[in-house]
């Protein structure tokens, strides 16, 4: 292990992130201990703009944004670009005394390959954060930024979105006219039958364009991308040992979102449908399917990367494909996460992750 992947380890596990031998405290301890920070309560209205910025006395949080791309070349791409807040205690302060840690994850996937950096920032010194006026979301160089300024309640209407890193960089614009989709029961979503939740909200209606870098070479790109907004202090229950992530861009115009937590038994499952016109339909656990129809060998494990989705009440029955078998996330917390393509009783694109394996 070198010095520098040494020292962004004890950054992951200072910042709250246990090393795998805790992971049966939820995967990547996300079922561990709240006592301190703020927990999600059913009820608790959503509020914008302000719930676009950051919550601290929440332990964990992100901004998420995955983009199904295609290339004036003719062919499919997807691009990811995370940013990840985590707290040691539930306050702010300036400087290094600041217990916010901040993470970004950015990827760029191919055919035929995956390119991934990672990025490791302390609060309080202006290196990494969230900012409302207007809306800001950065690490480093890397950013998500908005053109409007507080207090309109569509800040993330329209952004720009860039990172970069060895091999590869991305330079997109994003915009929709649709208000932000409240997951769950209006924005508050249980994870676990014991009853842990967070607050989520997506927007799955952003139509892109812009550009990405592959080994030097420009490509300019157009195409579907989908916001996910999570936060909260116990997101997972103890048992819980990943997740499998799917959000669905059909070419009807609907769009699905449909996760699996596994504990080593059913699981747990959450799914919303959501019209093309921007109105959310929480589905039951039981009226979604999510299978495993193939598996690959990747990065020396197999990973279900091919999948049966089915929603029988919708008339949903599709399988999923992905666009590269290897789209391995290799950060601190490995996970796999890339775009597919959908065909069966609909077509389309979405993306996939799958964290645990």
């Amino acid at each position: 292990m070198s010095a520098r992947s040494y020292a962004i380890l004890l950054f992951v596990l200072g910042a709250g992130w246990p090393a795998p031998a805790a992971w049966p405290q939820g995967f990547a301890g996300l079922g561990s201990d709240a006592r301190g920070f703020s927990v999600p309560q059913p009820g608790h209205e959503l509020s914008f703009p302000a719930d676009h910025g950051p919550h601290p006395d929440y332990r964990i949080e992100w901004w998420y944004v995955t983009a199904n791309l295609q290339g004036e070349d003719g062919k499919q791409y997807g691009a990811q670009w995370t940013l990840f807040r985590s707290a040691l205690a539930p306050v702010e302060r300036e400087g290094f005394a600041d217990p916010q840690v901040w993470i970004g994850h950015a990827a760029v996937t191919s055919n035929t390959g995956q390119f991934v950096a990672e990025k490791i920032a302390r609060g309080g010194v202006g290196q990494a954060g969230v900012t409302l006026a207007p809306f800001r979301a950065w690490i480093d160089d890397w950013q998500m930024k908005g053109t409007k300024s507080a207090p309109d309640a569509d800040l993330l209407s329209t952004l720009s979105l860039s990172a970069a890193g060895d091999g590869f960089s991305f330079s997109l614009g994003l915009k929709t006219d649709k208000a932000p989709i409240l997951q769950g029961d209006h924005g508050y979503s249980v994870k676990s039958g014991e009853g842990q939740a967070s607050y989520y909200y997506s927007q799955p209606f952003f139509d892109v364009d812009g550009a990405i870098m592959i080994a030097g070479s420009k490509i300019n790109v157009t195409g579907k991308a989908w916001l996910d907004r999570e936060w909260s202090s116990q997101p997972l229950s103890a048992s819980q040992t990943g997740w499998d992530w799917f959000s669905l861009h059909l070419d009807s115009g609907e769009k699905v979102m449909a996760f699996r937590l596994r504990d080593g038994k059913a699981g747990f499952m959450s799914a919303t449908w959501i019209s093309p016109d921007g109105r959310p339909e929480p589905l039951p656990p039981s009226a979604i399917r999510l299978d495993p129809i193939r598996q690959a060998f990747v990065q020396g494990r197999q990973v279900p990367v091919a999948w049966r989705v089915r929603v029988a009440e919708k008339g949903l029955d599709v399988l999923t494909e992905p666009l590269n078998d290897q789209a391995w996330m290799a950060t601190s917390i490995p996970y796999w996460e890339g775009p597919i393509t959908v065909k069966g009783s609909r077509s389309g694109r979405g993306y996939l992750e799958m964290t645990g394996y």
